[in-house]
């Protein structure tokens, strides 16, 4: 109960702290929002390994790393995806590709999955169709880049709650401040390379309270999520996660005004049951 109601509440940040995301990107890069909320995000993690009970080991330290260079290009991905927008359609298919995953792998790995899991990946599936549905003459319509890199970075966002699961149980934070660094070293040599890019040359100042916001929220859920896995089991964790979409959405509707056709609203309805299915199965 502590590790779903961990998951659920971590679920909440991230998609507040994608919105914010993708409001940041259209005042900077992606790449710079990446960085600055990686610090702030590192910032976070390492006040609550003081916090939280951790244990410094090799392990822990080589799989947060390891979840940081694929984070990085996961998160840089998303952020962009969704400047692009519209963010009520490409938020809920990167969660579900980011749960579809590590779920398989979990089922791989000897995780034992359910007649409900099992029907929920089915229910997932077509709700991916239906959201990308243009059933009427004024609904919001997702570009073919848009969808790609949505998938995309639903599937580097699996492959970090794997790497993240593989650290050892008892090793509190240490994982999440490990790939903070390494995100913000990445990050950071990518904006140093590539620096004389037009699109990198605008200023930093326009989106930099917002990219601090992002980083402050997305650390913190990424600490109850880490702390989720270690309670409880990945294919559980993975799909309460992939709920984020509902604050994201929530929050497009209200602030940006984005319409959302019925035959969509449907295909978002059935991916959160799809993620319940998947979660109780």
């Amino acid at each position: 109960m502590i590790a779903v109601a961990l998951g659920f509440v971590g679920a909440v940040m991230f998609g507040g702290a994608d919105f914010v995301g993708g409001l940041a990107a259209k005042r900077m890069s992606a790449v710079k929002v990446t960085f600055v909320s990686g610090l702030a995000g590192f910032c976070v993690a390492t006040i609550g390994s003081f916090v939280v009970p951790s244990v410094l080991s090799w392990p822990a330290l080589f799989w947060g790393g390891m979840a940081g260079v694929v984070g990085s290009a996961a998160i840089m991905l998303l952020y962009a995806s969704l400047a692009i927008g519209p963010m009520s359609i490409l938020s809920p298919l990167g969660a579900f590709v980011s749960a579809v995953v590590p779920v398989t792998w979990a089922l791989l790995s000897g995780e034992s999955l359910g007649a409900f899991g099992f029907a929920g990946i089915g229910l997932g599936l077509v709700a991916v169709v239906l959201v990308g549905v243009i059933p009427e003459k004024n609904a919001v319509r997702a570009s073919a880049k848009g969808l790609t890199m949505s998938i995309g970075a639903g599937i580097l966002i699996g492959a970090f709650l794997i790497c993240m699961a593989q650290a050892p149980s008892n090793a509190g934070l240490i994982p999440l401040v490990a790939n903070r660094i390494v995100s913000a070293t990445i990050m950071g040599s990518t904006i140093a390379v590539i620096a004389g890019m037009r699109a990198l040359r605008r200023g930093w100042k326009p989106g930099l309270q917002l990219a601090v916001l992002v980083g402050l929220i997305d650390g913190s859920g990424n600490a109850l999520l880490l702390l989720g896995i270690q309670l409880g089991d990945l294919s559980v964790m993975s799909v309460l996660t992939a709920m984020y979409p509902i604050g994201t959405i929530l929050l497009a509707g209200i602030v940006l005004k984005e319409r959302v056709a019925p035959l969509q609203a449907i295909g978002l309805v059935m991916a959160v049951a799809a993620a319940a299915l998947l979660a109780i199965g």
